[in-house]
């Protein structure tokens, strides 16, 4: 269970990572407008605000190598369960795709680190 709960935890990283990449650089670009269903004047308009949230996914992202890293179990409960406030919100407020697609493997972690 061990391995199971590293490469959830790893996954969620990665999924973090991702975002940062979408929202920093390529929001107002075809995949992130794709991705995002953005008008362009839309995400031309939002770009700085997509870049500050896709810097914080990066913080996100940053916790959760650095708990995997150091072995840190303390520290990847305190980033999944970020990721999954962060994902409940988005969910209720942005859409519910938002639930499956961020909360949903950050919980999924969190349930493997606590048992493993």
């Amino acid at each position: 269970m061990e391995i199971v709960a590293k490469l959830l935890v790893g996954l969620v990283a990665l999924l973090h990572l991702y975002f940062l990449v979408l929202e920093m650089f390529f929001w107002t670009k075809p995949l992130g407008r794709k991705v995002f269903r953005l008008e362009p004047d839309f995400a031309e308009a939002s770009k700085v605000l997509a870049a500050n949230q896709g810097l914080y996914n990066g913080f996100l992202a940053a916790g959760l190598a650095w708990g995997l890293v150091a072995g840190k179990l303390d520290v990847q409960l305190f980033f999944l369960g970020c990721v999954v406030v962060a994902g409940v919100y988005g969910a209720a407020t942005v859409g519910k795709k938002i639930l499956f697609v961020q909360a949903l493997p950050a919980a999924l972690a969190m349930a493997a680190v606590l048992v493993r």
